[in-house]
């Protein structure tokens, strides 16, 4: 990846505000130092190039073009765009009847941006011989995004206990979920769907879940062309949408 890049356009964010206010403002960030390669010429593998940094600049520049970050042991940065995307179409959101009864029944409440930290935290911890690619090094940068409106979480909980959540990347309407982590039985599809609900309520249009998986696909995922998703994309990633983010119960889902 060699130097260059545009800024962003986009106004300054709010300050933080309390949980009765929606998310913030995404703030301005400078031009990125590199020059992403386009997409369309990722290798069959998604691979669009190696290296760069994960500074707040960069990690803009490359979600609002589709490209993500993921992390390989012993490589410099590699970043994706995958052909096949993976998305959930927001009117072909799955949700089971037992999923249904989890709604009416746990007694859970859900905010947003309450607990980033953790969430990441949560969804980075050892998964055993699947490992996670979520770095220490990723995990703060996903934080600063986070602070400066970018990246969003939305957190599950028992009482005070956390125990489920999701977070990911925001421009625009199109919301980018990078990882989800569960600590009871469904509490990570409830965290996807109150996700999808408060999205949706405030004008988002495109969820992104960049791979498909069995897991997503009974969520209702499907793969998209790549150009397809771009051309989206690039339609929605100025809108300006910002989430609910009070607590909420999770029986409304029912």
């Amino acid at each position: 990846m060699a130097g260059g890049g545009a800024a962003d356009g986009l106004p300054d964010g709010d300050e933080v505000g309390s949980l009765d206010e929606p998310t913030r403002r995404p703030r301005r960030v400078p031009p990125t130092i590199w020059l992403l390669p386009d997409p369309q010429d990722a290798d069959e593998d998604g691979v669009v190039g190696i290296g760069a940094d994960l500074s707040p600049s960069t990690l803009v520049d490359a979600y609002r073009r589709g490209i993500f970050p993921w992390p390989h042991p012993g490589l410099p940065t590699p970043w994706f765009s995958p052909d096949p995307r993976g998305v959930i179409p927001l009117g072909r959101l799955h949700v089971s009847r037992s999923l249904v009864r989890t709604f009416r029944r746990c007694g859970w409440e859900t905010t947003v941006d309450s607990a980033f930290t953790d969430v990441v935290a949560a969804c980075g911890a050892d998964r055993g011989e699947e490992g996670t690619w979520i770095t220490s090094e990723l995990a703060r940068a996903y934080a600063r995004l986070h602070e400066l409106g970018w990246a969003h979480s939305l957190e599950v909980w028992d009482g005070d206990e956390l125990v489920g959540g999701v977070y990911g990347v925001q421009v625009g309407a199109v919301f980018t979920g990078e990882s989800m982590f569960h600590r009871r039985t469904d509490a990570s599809k409830v965290a996807l769907v109150d996700l999808v609900t408060r999205f949706v309520a405030a004008g988002g249009r495109l969820i992104d879940v960049q791979l498909t998986t069995d897991h997503l696909r009974r969520l209702g995922a499907v793969d998209v062309p790549r150009s397809e998703f771009l051309d989206e994309l690039a339609e929605l990633r100025d809108e300006p949408v910002r989430m609910a983010a009070q607590r909420l119960a999770v029986s409304r889902l029912a």
